[in-house]
């Protein structure tokens, strides 16, 4: 998927139900997590941006972590979503699609000029 520089804002936004819907679909370590967001169009999310979130939702119970270790290397710190997690998710998709569907219907008007 091509990537596009979206507004940081935009990105700021969607970033942690985005990273919940990834780690959903299959446990993921800190480096896997930030590949899927680029091949999904989120573009380079840089650790000092992904890290700190991890650790967020980690601490507000979305997230579990257990170690691993590493095939040859260093264990990695994977990622899993509890059900308080999974809850937060549905209810992040059901709010981002009302938002989403609000904002287009005001973009989407056009004024008539005076």
């Amino acid at each position: 998927m091509e990537s596009i520089e979206w507004p940081s804002e935009w990105a700021r936004a969607a970033l942690p139900a985005a990273v919940l819907a990834l780690v959903s679909d299959e446990d993921a370590y800190g480096y896997l997590i930030a590949q899927r967001l680029a091949a999904a169009g989120f573009g380079t999310v840089k650790g000092s941006t992904l890290y700190p979130l991890l650790a967020r939702l980690e601490q507000d119970g979305s997230l579990a972590s257990t170690w691993r270790d590493g095939d040859g290397g260093p264990g990695r710190k994977y990622y899993s979503v509890t059900d308080a997690g999974r809850h937060s998710l549905d209810e992040h998709r059901a709010a981002w699609a009302d938002f989403t569907t609000r904002t287009m219907a005001v973009l989407g008007e056009k004024k008539e000029s005076r």
